[in-house]
């Protein structure tokens, strides 16, 4: 039978998880969804399913997809980024589906590109997986490079005790702190490879994703303005996922990293809901995360790597 090519819709997402799952399990990189979480990708800000995702289809099942997500602002180094994700089911590797996609969704990508960001350099990203994946090769051969190297690590809960949480500035996410946090994140990123300013549009769709976990979410603030915090998530069952940490660049060597992260584990651990947190950190973060996570008591796990290559002004 000969495979039908289409995009990603409402009616495709139980297939869209099942083989997301999948790729999970097989490829070894733990990231598992729930249908409810990839529908909510479809009404991402900036993402056009009909232009911006390939669905590969052999009968009724989903044997490939592809998402594409150009950057709505430039990123902090001055380029237009364009993230290429997707998989292929592992019984239909090896008939040229991935490059296929690949061919389709790099020209996608630096036209929007340039009609986002005119005249600016684009780059092309995509994640190589564990050092196993069989789209390194691949991503090699297409002119992609190893750019950055990410750790998940990972902490039981309750595990070891924590420290007390002293600072009186730290306390829960609360609904009037969703702009100031924004602005908190701006700053604490600019310094963080790869990473662009967060819209207020797109900010205010993930503070509403279902995954969001504000009861476990932690913030240090001082005369309104957010200092430092913590955003977790939930995709796995009795698991908590630590999105994202930061801290204003005027507020650090404080310790408020440290006392947030430790509030928002002791709030996990309060609940009873969570045997397991997990994060993953920049293998160079400039901030000294890893150091961060690991006095805390996270352990690393496991490794991958994301492949990029600049294509010139868009």
């Amino acid at each position: 039978m000969a495979l039908r090519w289409s995009t990603l819709d409402n009616d495709a997402v139980p297939a869209w998880a099942e083989l997301t799952n999948l790729l999970a399990k097989v490829d070894r990189t733990e990231e598992y969804y729930e249908p409810e979480d990839l529908a909510e990708e479809l009404g991402e800000p900036g993402f056009d399913p009909a232009l911006d995702s390939i669905a590969v289809w052999d009968g009724d099942t989903l044997v490939a997809y592809s998402q594409l997500r150009v950057s709505l602002a430039l990123t902090y180094e001055g380029t237009a980024r364009a993230m290429i994700g997707g998989g292929v089911h592992p019984d239909w590797r090896g008939q040229g589906i991935a490059t296929r996609m690949f061919d389709e969704m790099e020209p996608r990508g630096r036209a929007l590109a340039a009609e986002r960001h005119p005249g600016e350099p684009f780059e092309l990203r995509a994640s190589g997986g564990l050092e196993t994946d069989p789209v390194r090769p691949l991503l090699t051969e297409r002119g992609y490079e190893i750019v950055r190297y990410f750790t998940a690590m990972q902490r039981p809960l309750p595990g070891d005790p924590l420290p007390e949480v002293t600072d009186p500035r730290v306390g829960p996410v609360t609904p009037e702190l969703a702009e100031p946090l924004r602005l908190a994140h701006n700053e604490a990123f600019a310094s963080h490879w790869g990473s662009a300013p967060q819209e207020p549009e797109q900010w205010a769709k993930g503070m509403e994703a279902r995954s969001l976990r504000v009861a476990t979410s932690r913030v240090a603030v001082q005369d309104g303005v957010v200092l430092a915090y913590v955003i977790t998530a939930q995709w796995v069952d009795r698991e908590l996922y630590i999105s994202i940490v930061g801290t204003r660049p005027s507020a650090r060597g404080q310790g408020l990293a440290r006392q947030v992260l430790t509030a928002s584990l002791t709030a996990a651990a309060a609940t009873g809901e969570y045997d397991l947190v997990e994060l993953d950190v920049d293998s160079i973060n400039p901030t000294g995360a890893g150091r961060l996570y690991e006095s805390v008591g996270f352990t690393p796990v496991r490794t991958t790597a994301t492949f990029a290559k600049l294509d010139g002004a868009g």
